[in-house]
């Protein structure tokens, strides 16, 4: 039996690509404009704002980014002096990255915007409305693992 192509409209994992892809893009395009670091830079320091000294696998973990970005990110970052690295104490295989006073002064900087643009995507929403919606994107983050073990027939 033929399948009919996916309705975009309604398909949730294509609406949420695309605006998570648009959302990204947009982004980067403002942060390097007036910031000069990308989407990706933003998100390692976003994380090292919220857990300090950490390892690049833990930032990939909780942003979702594979490691190689994660490791050009940090790269870029360092040579700025935004983040410096430090060898793991407990393990000479890895290192941990930790965000520095310029680090800071930028990441205080590019929140003001990201938090605008935040408040801008939310606008239509009323405070009830974005718990809900808040709600269901941890529910949906919750499947996954679920999601993710599918495999076909």
């Amino acid at each position: 039996m033929p399948y009919q192509p996916l309705d975009l409209d309604r398909y949730v994992p294509a609406l949420l690509t695309a605006l998570t892809n648009k959302l990204s893009s947009g982004a980067s395009v403002c942060y390097r404009k007036h910031y000069g670091i990308g989407i990706v830079e933003w998100r390692v320091l976003a994380m090292l704002a919220v857990e300090n000294n950490i390892t690049a696998n833990r930032i990939g973990q909780v942003v979702g980014l594979d490691k190689s970005a994660i490791s050009r990110a940090i790269k870029v970052l360092e040579e700025d002096r935004h983040v410096s690295t430090q060898v793991d104490a407990n393990d000479a295989r890895r290192y941990t990255v930790s965000m520095t006073a310029i680090g800071r002064a930028l990441h205080d900087r590019v929140l003001v915007t990201a938090l605008e643009r935040e408040r801008l995507l939310l606008a239509d929403f009323s405070v009830e409305e974005t718990e809900v919606l808040i709600g269901f994107l941890h529910r949906m983050g919750s499947q996954l693992e679920k999601v993710n073990a599918v495999e076909p027939d």
